[in-house]
């Protein structure tokens, strides 16, 4: 899950400013887009309500009042964009922030070449085994160092984040098909956000409703391999049929419904997009 700023020029009572928010939720097969007045705890705790299991996520408050059925798998790539900014923030820190970023990196090399192995029982232990040792290098290496008095204080911020928030970025350990970032997440709100460089937003309250389930629609049906411009003709041309109104079967046009020569006559190609 992501969020990012959307605007909405209407005046909305009890609201300053034109400044929305577009939050994407992306499972194996949906990719959900909310817009919202607000950037609050409240969008995730409504959207995820009774639900249960692993949230990838960066570190934003929000985030963290879910309750405990829901975990939090925090980020590495925003971990590492800390110490990234420490070197460049601070020259005197700069080979110590390095070598740390270097750290990170090897620990997405090890789960890469985890995640490779999956299939081979025994090459799998050895590199779960290899990766699990680096983690416990790291916290030692990281706790070590805290528990200095003559620490940088800069050093000391980055490394205490890590140390709160190390329960979340290491669910991934135990976990392998969860990943190490939320670049997906972001990677769904990259169009969006072209769009919203080029248009600004949404002229009006209802244009912004319209655009969040039109932007849902077209990244779901991507997600599944489905061409949405084959799909939305398809699915016109059954209203057309309908003397103008949805088709009465309107469950059978969701992607995880659609028959198996639907599906092969809609492919995706991902070498020649839409």
């Amino acid at each position: 899950m992501d969020e990012t700023g959307w605007m909405v020029f209407a005046e909305i009572a009890g609201k300053r400013g034109h400044r929305w928010w577009l939050w994407v939720v992306v499972t194996a097969d949906t990719c959900c887009y909310l817009l919202e007045p607000t950037r609050s705890a409240a969008v995730p705790i409504n959207h995820l309500s009774g639900a249960e299991g692993i949230l990838s996520v960066d570190r934003y408050t929000a985030y963290k009042t879910l309750g405990e059925q829901i975990q939090r798998a925090y980020c590495w790539v925003h971990v590492r964009r800390d110490f990234i900014r420490l070197g460049r923030e601070y020259v005197r820190c700069r080979v110590w922030a390095e070598d740390w970023v270097e750290r990170i990196n090897h620990l997405f090399h090890l789960n890469h070449q985890r995640l490779e192995a999956r299939s081979r029982r025994e090459s799998f232990s050895i590199e779960d085994a290899a990766l699990r040792d680096a983690l416990g290098v790291m916290a030692g290496e990281r706790d070590n160092l805290l528990s200095s008095t003559s620490l940088h204080l800069a050093k000391r911020k980055v490394l205490e984040s890590l140390r709160h928030h190390w329960e979340g970025l290491t669910l991934f350990v135990d976990h392998p098909h969860i990943p190490m970032d939320n670049n997906e997440a972001e990677r769904r709100l990259r169009n969006p956000v072209v769009g919203r460089k080029n248009y600004y937003g949404s002229g009006s309250v209802w244009s912004g409703a319209l655009a969040a389930p039109t932007f849902t629609l077209l990244q779901t049906l991507l997600i599944n391999h489905i061409n949405p411009q084959q799909f939305l003709m398809a699915y016109f041309e059954a209203c057309a049929h309908n003397n103008g109104k949805p088709p009465e079967d309107v469950d059978s046009y969701l992607p995880w419904n659609l028959s198996e020569e639907q599906k092969a006559s809609w492919k995706y190609d991902v070498e020649r997009p839409p």
